[in-house]
């Protein structure tokens, strides 16, 4: 079973952080080539979303309170799973996790619109969940990406 905690930059322990960044390191960095600067200074505005199964991290998110990146929107990022694990639902246990952090926890009610900057081939994904592509497809650092703006929503099917 894969447990899922919510943490703010000064709630990670150590070892979750290492983990964190070991894991981003490896998907972004190493699996999908890609050389950017993964230590930006936005993870202490931060909230963590981490998806532990057997003592492993297996998922993961940051999510950025609406006025931190954008005046009247939230935003999140990162969104990554374990490639040992790919495959088994996490990335859609993880918008879940976001849809109902941010109706209960920050208590946004379905009404603050969301802004990402996504990466161009999880689009469809994330049109899913209620977000739209923006404009022209654009490269982020050597990945083509997509602004995605919407008011998040659940979906009815979890396939």
């Amino acid at each position: 079973m894969t447990t899922w905690h919510w943490r703010t930059f000064e709630e990670l322990t150590t070892q979750e952080l290492y983990d964190i960044l070991a894991l981003r390191q490896e998907v972004f960095a190493l699996e999908q080539k890609c050389l950017y600067q993964d230590l930006d200074y936005q993870d202490q505005k931060c909230h963590h979303l981490l998806g532990i199964k057997n003592h492993k991290l297996v998922a993961y998110l940051r999510l950025f309170p609406q006025h931190t990146l954008y005046p009247d929107a939230i935003s999140f990022g990162r969104v990554l799973t374990a490639p040992s694990t790919r495959g088994q639902g996490y990335a859609k246990d993880a918008m879940h996790q976001v849809i109902q952090y941010v109706d209960s926890v920050l208590r946004h009610s379905k009404s603050v619109p969301a802004i990402i900057s996504a990466q161009l081939y999880l689009k469809d994904f994330y049109a899913k969940y209620g977000l739209k592509a923006v404009g022209e497809p654009y490269d982020e650092d050597g990945i083509p990406h997509i602004k995605m703006k919407g008011v998040l929503h659940q979906i009815k099917d979890k396939g």
